[in-house]
């Protein structure tokens, strides 16, 4: 093997590594569904969606928090 194969292997080792940090970064970085939601979050989330009223999300937050 000369110089151009080590140099080829170098670089083709170097674009491996470089390309399972990337997507390493981007699976990390990716909100996949449930996966950091609070039952507050989800609260709040049926709220918005008018799922539930007031009252009702006011006395689930209290059971939330308590």
């Amino acid at each position: 093997m000369g110089i151009g194969g080590v140099v080829m292997m170098l670089v083709f080792w170097a674009l491996l590594v470089a390309g399972i940090v990337v997507l390493v970064g981007w699976l990390r970085r990716k909100d996949f569904p449930g996966q950091r939601e609070t039952p507050l979050d989800i609260l709040k989330k049926r709220y918005a969606q008018g799922e539930i009223g007031k009252d009702e999300f006011d006395r689930m937050k209290k059971d939330l928090e308590s």
